[in-house]
């Protein structure tokens, strides 16, 4: 793993992926007058997730590589399952990331007039004609991929016909479903998407932009290439599941003399132990399995921000990830080691004890506190120093101790001695125990000439332990997350729900902690190394009252060690 970093960390040219290739080969050609115009489309029915995120970095990043432009265009084809506060949140995320889409934000339905126009060019060319099956009886017509469909049997009317009934379809005359407008292209292709696709369907929905004017909304199909061509899009990047729509996109451009966007497809991100599919995440929020789309288990955008994702961790993982033109699966622990790489040049380190215990030091001063200058960030000298207090009673870890430890136990045992983290040298000389004969103190000497810093401290012991001073310390909730599936591929079993692979201890609640005093005044989302426990932050919840705190990941790098 060592030469991987290296290679993460040198300024050497990367070699172009199969789409800046392309974009250079139009260019030096001249094509679109070596203009570079590209754009991000999402749905506004949901969330934006990690995958979206790989899309969005290509977008924006193509242009901005080739002094282009990229248009935020929200797909807004579709009332029932479409929302504002989608469309809000979808930007918000756009923008936390790094990117602007200047004054370039559109939607599908600014162009709902000029599609509406184009369908009436199709009508009088023949192309295209109203039917009146239902989506049972279509389905009952389909053909194999060795057969062709069979034709609707209003699929030869006039075209005078086709535009008067579409005319009423438009000003609602008939109910939802009762009519389509098809196009009128070839039973028998091979290619399923050209067997007389559907462009139109009758919707009585209130749109959340235009309102009550339509009452017919055009397919995805028919809308998402249309707009491409409207704003002059150059380079349509597309994942793969739309290779086989290429081929309609490039009918409906010819049919129509329009501009001749190109779609350029490439591999979707697939990430192991995680579910991308926006239907099934919908799902997960409605069913109550998570705590709403910003739950820090779940991959949007939303969700990673609140977890202490940065992001120039996602754009790096994005950057390490690539682009392909085949699907592969990615290991999430990859996303995990470029979350470290960030937090661990940037994050403060502070002590923190999730699971405290007493510690006593009986031969220091009663009533007495002193200030202990530690580092904040050994990685970056400019972080410099803070102040924390010691004190006669401290907090430990209870994991730390152990009455009858194992070899090679470097922590804190009955006359053993450890070192405290910028502090003191101690030496465990007794335990005192509750009823139950769990341990309620230990009971430890300390070298006042142990002090890091002092000519003795040069002493060496073998373990050092983190703590925290308990006159001083602050309460703290801490929220420690795994992963959401326990299984690698929770979508990819065919006699399985997905929902059966929720990891049951993907959450666990810690509510009686104790952290430094520094860390009254946190911020919200602030990143933080809480020594030798992992990167955490602060929780949307938390306050001065009530500090919560999440962890973003351990500090153990699984990914690092594979590629080691």
């Amino acid at each position: 793993m060592t030469d991987e970093k290296e290679e993460l960390k040198t300024d050497e040219p990367k070699s172009l992926n199969f789409i800046e290739q392309i974009v250079e080969e139009d260019m030096k050609s001249g094509k679109h007058g070596a203009r570079v115009h590209t754009r991000f489309p999402p749905e506004p029915n949901g969330y934006l997730h990690i995958g979206h995120a790989k899309a969005f970095c290509l977008d924006f990043g193509i242009a901005q590589k080739y002094g282009g432009q990229c248009n935020l265009r929200f797909d807004d084809t579709n009332p029932i399952t479409e929302d504002t506060s989608y469309v809000d949140a979808i930007k918000k995320d756009i923008r936390w990331m790094g990117f602007d889409w200047e004054d370039r934000e559109y939607y599908a339905s600014d162009y709902f007039d000029t599609l509406y126009e184009y369908a009436i060019q199709l009508i009088k060319k023949g192309k295209a004609y109203v039917c009146e099956l239902s989506a049972e009886e279509v389905n009952a017509t389909r053909g194999t991929d060795f057969e062709p469909d069979k034709p609707s049997p209003y699929r030869d009317r006039s075209i005078g016909e086709n535009l008067d009934l579409f005319q009423r379809m438009k000003n609602g005359e008939f109910p939802n479903d009762s009519k389509t407008l098809r196009a009128k292209i070839d039973l028998a292709s091979t290619n399923m998407h050209m067997r007389d696709p559907i462009l139109y369907r009758i919707r009585h929905a209130h749109h959340h932009r235009t309102g009550d004017k339509w009452c017919i909304y055009p397919m995805y199909d028919w809308a998402h290439g249309q707009s491409d061509s409207t704003e002059g899009i150059t380079h349509s990047l597309c994942t793969l599941e739309f290779v086989p729509h290429r081929p309609l996109y490039e009918w409906f451009i010819n049919e129509l003399g329009i501009f001749p966007s190109r779609q350029i497809e490439f591999a979707r991100l697939n990430l192991s132990y995680t579910i991308m599919s926006k239907r099934k995440l919908l799902q997960l929020v409605n069913e109550g399995h998570v705590k709403g789309w910003d739950d820090p288990r779940m991959p949007t955008l939303h969700g990673l921000r609140r977890r202490g994702y940065t992001p120039g961790s996602i754009r790096a993982f994005t950057e390490l990830v690539g682009i392909a033109k085949r699907e592969n699966v990615i290991d999430v622990a990859m996303l995990e080691f470029c979350i470290r790489e960030d937090l661990n040049k940037t994050a403060p380190r502070v002590m923190a004890v999730l699971n405290p215990v007493k510690l006593i030091v009986d031969n220091y001063p009663e009533g007495k506190t002193e200030e202990l200058e530690t580092v904040n960030n050994p990685e970056d000298e400019s972080a410099g120093t803070r102040m924390i207090p010691f004190s006669r009673e401290l907090y430990i870890e209870r994991d730390d101790f152990m009455e009858e430890p194992p070899k090679k136990f470097f922590r804190l045992s009955p006359g053993n001695e450890v070192r405290l983290k910028s502090a003191y040298i101690i030496k465990c000389e007794s335990v005192v125990k509750d009823a139950d004969g769990q341990i309620k103190e230990i009971h430890v000497t300390y070298d006042p000439t142990s002090h890091s810093g002092s000519p003795e401290s040069q002493r060496k012991v073998k373990g050092t332990l983190h703590w925290v001073s308990a006159p001083h310390a602050l309460d703290a909730e801490v929220r420690l997350y795994d992963r959401l599936f326990s299984d690698p591929d929770p979508d990819g079993h065919k006699d399985h729900d997905f929902k059966e692979f929720i990891n049951p201890n993907s959450l666990t609640i810690l509510t009686h902690c104790k952290v430094e005093p520094s860390l009254k005044n946190a911020a919200i989302l602030d990143h933080l190394q809480f020594t030798r426990l992992g990167y955490f932050n602060v929780d949307d919840d938390s306050t001065p009252e009530k500090l919560v705190f999440n962890r973003t990941v351990g500090l153990k790098d699984t990914w690092a060690k594979m590629m080691g």
